[in-house]
Parts: structure tokens; C-alpha cells; sequence
């Protein structure tokens, strides 16, 4: 008997991201005509960390690229926690600056808790804030953490109404899990946080009808772990060895090979979840250049 089942539908963050910067450079431009000025995104890095560094210039390049204004802000890793705490105050007194992003981690001699609470809560584009954590939470307009928010955008993108479905969120954390599963309760979802001390996961994934892995461990989710036509959205970068001696590649938190036989749709890594962080968090400054200006965004815009 031949195998007529197909392979999922892979669902492609890197484009939906292109069209989402592409939205986001329109409104801009509307936004730069009726107020006089561009939107501003302030981003502070402290220390010498390469993959900050990178993320950090690619915030600045996209920023640029959709019209925006980009300040960054470069600190020496010995700087102290009065000075940045200091610059974030100014940032936050900055009309030209809408929105406010200190790239984590930071140097261990900093509370990252501390800084993050001096940024005001209407420039705090990467939503951590406790307010705007306090506003998600109770369906209050307000800025919600990049990653989960795009995860939301391809699962709506791609299912359409999300309302009645069964979801499973494995990881807790503060800037995926716990928003990711705020985000599909507000989207009228059953929701189910699991993590590492969830018993049987296997079996409380299995009744998912969306699946979102953010829990940091290299393909740990397997495809007989799914229901079949289950979508997956896959938020784990994980640089594990690659078969050629000496070099690595990214993989996600789920077992891409099997779950992509059982799925429905399944984001990939790299190309899924990851192009999308950047794109939201641009979003999310011309938002608050609206917000912060007076200014009415239409509706449906981003």
C-alpha cells in the first residue's frame, strides 16, 4: 500500500517578516508626513557579547531600512548600573526616541530587573515591563513581548481564527511562554503551559491542536508526540554539532524530520519563528511613535 500522507505545510516566517517590515515602512512614512518627524528606536548594548552585537546591528539596519530613526546606544561592559540607569532616564525623556530596547543579557554586576523597570512602559517596544506585562495580562492595550506576538501573527496567518482550538505551550519563561499563553487565551484558545516537570508531556501535547515549543532543548519534540494536522510552531535556536566534523547548525526544539510527518504546518530553523522577532519589534516602535505622538493608527494596518 503506498504512503499517501504529505509531508506538512511549511510556514514561512522569513517572508510573512519581509511583508510585515514592507507594512511597517508604509506606515511609517505616513507617520514621518503627519508628525514631522520619524519614529525613533533607542537600542543600548553594553559589553562586547557577539551574538548581541549582531542582533543589535540588524535591529539598526532594519530600523533604517523601514524609515525609522536608529540611536544606538554602545556601553563598555564595565560600565556602572547608575550610568545605564542614568542613559535609559534621558532615553526616556527623548520625544525623538519612541521606543526603548536594552539588549539582554547583561554584564552580571547589573539587575536586569532594575533596568528594565526604569524604561517607561509606553517606550518599552520589547514589552517586559511589568505594566505592560500587567496589561496583557488584563487585555489592556499596551506592548507585548516580540517573540511570542510574532508567533500569534503566523498561527492567524496561517489557521485564521484561532478561537475553540486546543493549545499546548511548552516553556514558562517570562519572554515566550507566559505571553505566548496569555496572547492565545485573548484569542479564545484552551490553553495548557507545560514544561520540564509537565507529567506524560508526551501525551498532554498529543491533544494539541497548536503546539508552541519554547522550552531550550534540541529536538525534544517528537512526531509521535503530535496529533496529526497538529501546527506547530517551533521558537527554539539551539547550535548543536552537525554531521562534518568541526561545525554545528541550528536546530529548533522540535524533531523537524518526524513532526513534519504528522503536522499539518510547522515552522522551520532557521526561517520560521526567528525573522519574525525583529519585524514585531519594529512594529511595535511604530506603534508607540502613534501612541506617543497623538496620533490614530488606522485599523488593520499592522
Amino acid at each position: 500500500m503506498v504512503d499517501t500522507m504529505t509531508k506538512a505545510d511549511i510556514i514561512d516566517g522569513k517572508a510573512f517578516a519581509q511583508d510585515l517590515r514592507a507594512r511597517v515602512a508604509e506606515v511609517a512614512a505616513d507617520f514621518e508626513a503627519m508628525a514631522g518627524r520619524k519614529a525613533g528606536l533607542a537600542v543600548v548594548l553594553v559589553g562586547e557579547d557577539p551574538a548581541s552585537q549582531v542582533y543589535v546591528r540588524n535591529k539598526g539596519k532594519q530600523t533604517v531600512a523601514c524609515g525609522m530613526e536608529s540611536f544606538e546606544h554602545k556601553l563598555p561592559a564595565d560600565t556602572n548600573e547608575a550610568d545605564l540607569l542614568a542613559l535609559v532616564e534621558r532615553l526616556n525623556a527623548d520625544p525623538a526616541v519612541d521606543g526603548i530596547l536594552v539588549q539582554l543579557p547583561l554584564p552580571s554586576h547589573m539587575n536586569e530587573q532594575k533596568v528594565i523597570a526604569t524604561i517607561d512602559p509606553d517606550k518599552d517596544v520589547d514589552g517586559f515591563h511589568v505594566v505592560n506585562v500587567g496589561r496583557l495580562a488584563t487585555g489592556l492595550p499596551g506592548f507585548v513581548p516580540c517573540t511570542p506576538l510574532g508567533c500569534v501573527m503566523l498561527l492567524k496567518d496561517k489557521l485564521g481564527s484561532l478561537s475553540g482550538l486546543d493549545a499546548v505551550v511548552i516553556g514558562r519563561s517570562n519572554i515566550v511562554g507566559k505571553p505566548m499563553a496569555q496572547l492565545l487565551i485573548a484569542e479564545s484558545c484552551t490553553v495548557t503551559v507545560a514544561h520540564s516537570r509537565t507529567k506524560d508531556l508526551p501525551a498532554v501535547v498529543r491533544r494539541a491542536d497548536i503546539v508552541v515549543a519554547a522550552v531550550g532543548r534540541p529536538e525534544m519534540v517528537k512526531g509521535d508526540w503530535l496529533k496529526p494536522g497538529a501546527t506547530v510552531i517551533d521558537v527554539g535556536i539551539n547550535r548543536v554539532p552537525a554531521a562534518e566534523e568541526g561545525k554545528t547548525k541550528l536546530v529548533g526544539d522540535v524533531d523537524f524530520a518526524s513532526a513534519a510527518e504528522v503536522a499539518g504546518a510547522i515552522t522551520p530553523v532557521p526561517g520560521g519563528v526567528g525573522p519574525m522577532t525583529i519585524a514585531v519589534l519594529l512594529r511595535n516602535t511604530v506603534v508607540a511613535a502613534h501612541r506617543n505622538a497623538g496620533i490614530a493608527l488606522e485599523e488593520g494596518a499592522l
